[in-house]
């Protein structure tokens, strides 16, 4: 069975830095986190080194400045076009969602894009094999379980599994071997479907919430306090 995982370096959450102008994430510099998906900038091959440690096979980075500011729907293309030009594939496994850009869309776009079924939000895979896959899907009162024909895209959230530990060996093999990489020619993406150019979604403006003050603590008896409660609620406008 032929398996993509889907990987994102994405930037430590105390290492934010947004672009003054174009109001996306600056990438280069920063000391970064694996959480979901292999297109980024060259520093991503330190995430894909680290997942050559925990064992997998093989490692694609694409990687170029035609694809910086990519929204959702461009990022979806441009990884739907590289996925095409890995070649055969049974499952493809992406987070449910990047701590960044934190909108659990990209898995979901990927299998429109390559015309393939999918499931978000799975929290185990019960079974796999004739050609179909049964999973268990999260829900916030439990769980369905629910089968689907490969070759398929399945979301994970981390309930999923327990990362294995790096071994002596997959860390030597991660510092040695040559990551390939792709560029936006390579996976054949055409440049008005990638970057700014092609993000139908733009960042208008981004900014830090103003800090709220110190809130007012209520005490007495409960009829008490919910009377004036009710009271301040209707002179704010809430009721």
């Amino acid at each position: 069975m032929n398996i993509v995982v889907c990987i994102k370096q994405v930037p430590g959450t105390a290492e934010v830095r947004i672009h003054s102008e174009t109001h996306t994430l600056i990438r280069d510099g920063v000391e970064s986190m694996v959480t979901v998906f292999t297109m980024g900038p060259p520093q991503a091959e330190a995430a894909l080194r680290e997942a050559v440690s925990y064992g997998v096979d093989e490692v694609v980075l694409v990687s170029d400045r035609a694809l910086v500011g990519s929204d959702t729907l461009a990022t979806a293309y441009a990884i739907a076009k590289g996925i095409a030009k890995i070649g055969a594939y049974d499952l493809i496994l992406c987070g449910k969602q990047a701590i960044d850009g934190d909108t659990a869309q990209v898995g979901p776009e990927v299998a429109e894009r390559l015309g393939i079924p999918f499931v978000a939000w799975v929290r185990k895979v019960e079974e796999v094999g004739d050609g179909k896959i049964r999973v268990q899907r999260m829900m916030d009162d439990g769980y369905e379980v629910i089968e689907m024909p490969l070759p398929a895209l399945i979301t994970v959230v981390k309930e999923i599994n327990e990362p294995r530990l790096a071994s002596l060996k997959g860390k030597l093999r991660a510092k040695k071997l040559e990551i390939p990489m792709w560029s936006a020619e390579d996976i054949g993406v055409e440049e008005d479907q990638v970057g700014l150019k092609g993000s139908p979604t733009q960042v208008m403006r981004i900014f830090s919430p103003e800090p709220r003050g110190a809130g007012e603590r209520l005490e007495g008896e409960a009829e008490e306090v919910a009377q004036r409660l009710a009271e301040r609620l209707k002179v704010m406008g809430f009721v």
